[in-house]
């Protein structure tokens, strides 16, 4: 390791989809991460499609020992939800990608994330980028594993405007009550929502460079990231357009590089109740309390470390170097 850093032992929860199949690709690639295990949960698309994308992508990237379990099917409550009208109908951009070879392992998700903490030597960095589903039965059913959990890093939520509506990110969204037992289990937290998520782009000629490189791996990032345009009304097929979002890929970014990231250490909650808020993260930005907390007292809120800034040069270089420079 360079500077006589040691790996970082991650385990991913993913609804693969399209950037979470960049976040596969750079965890498997950067020699500062341990990629233990990822473990699938149902949220862009059905959670059989999201073992099969995963599989073939940790196939593609030359990881076929990394063990892959099957979670939720839906959420806690909330009928599931997809994503397909971004992310295509298998998931993963209608690539016509091979199914593939190998099978997940013969354990839930809950017990493979379980078995994974607790047996790692060293705290692990926990980093969904679905919805919480998976995390919450995990804390829930088995608390003991905290002990052994260095952080979390999940991509969702957002300080500002939603995707899935208003104010409300899709992940967590899909899932809120997760999301809440998730904030609130006493883990160290990091938020890299959608106030960073969107900004980390990379440009057209990187992407073409990508799509036309002989290595699977990269080739496969460069064909991922041509079906993600940088803005949310471009059209993949759109020759103006040619530019990839990271998404996902940014959250792994911060975990390799958490310098690139400007974090905000802010009171966190989920909105719970019906109705058009239902989903949203509510990040409290004021310097001061405010007359509700004058009035009716102070309510405990979980505080996270909330994502405002990105160095999105830092992070697409970082990206670019890890993905198209791996060395078996």
């Amino acid at each position: 390791m360079p500077n006589g850093r040691q790996q970082v032992p991650v385990i991913i929860d993913c609804d693969t989809g399209v950037d979470d199949a960049l976040a596969l690709l750079f965890a498997v690639r950067h020699p500062g991460i341990d990629l233990r295990a990822v473990t699938c949960v149902a949220g862009n698309t059905d959670v059989d499609g999201v073992v099969r994308n995963t599989l073939t992508v940790l196939e593609r990237a030359g990881a076929v020992d990394v063990p892959v379990a099957r979670g939720a099917e839906r959420p806690l409550i909330e009928a599931p939800r997809s994503a397909r009208h971004v992310h295509g109908h298998d998931g993963m951009g209608d690539l016509a990608l091979p199914a593939p070879r190998r099978t997940p392992v013969d354990a839930d998700a809950v017990t493979l994330l379980r078995r994974e903490i607790l047996a790692s030597p060293r705290p692990v960095t926990l980093v969904p980028t679905a919805p919480l589903t998976n995390i919450a039965l995990l804390l829930r059913t088995h608390p003991e594993v905290t002990r052994n959990i260095e952080r979390i890093v999940f991509m969702g939520g957002a300080a500002g405007a939603g995707n899935a509506t208003p104010v409300a990110e899709f992940n967590v969204w899909h899932d809120p009550e997760a999301a809440a037992i998730t904030l609130t289990a006493g883990v160290p937290i990091t938020m890299y929502g959608l106030d960073v998520f969107t900004r980390v782009v990379v440009p057209g000629d990187d992407v073409r460079r990508l799509r036309a490189s002989d290595e699977p791996g990269a080739r496969l990032a460069g064909d991922l990231l041509a079906h993600r345009p940088a803005h949310p009304d471009s059209r993949p097929d759109d020759p103006g357009e040619d530019s990839g979002g990271l998404g996902d890929a940014g959250a792994l970014c911060a975990v390799a590089d958490p310098e690139g990231l400007t974090t905000h250490r802010l009171p966190v909650e989920v909105s719970l109740a019906p109705g058009p808020a239902r989903g949203q993260t509510i990040v409290d930005r004021r310097p001061r309390v405010g007359e509700s907390e004058l009035h009716e007292g102070t309510r405990e809120q979980t505080l996270v470390d909330v994502g405002l800034d990105v160095d999105v040069q830092r992070y697409v270089k970082l990206y670019l170097t890890t993905v198209e420079h791996f060395t078996p």
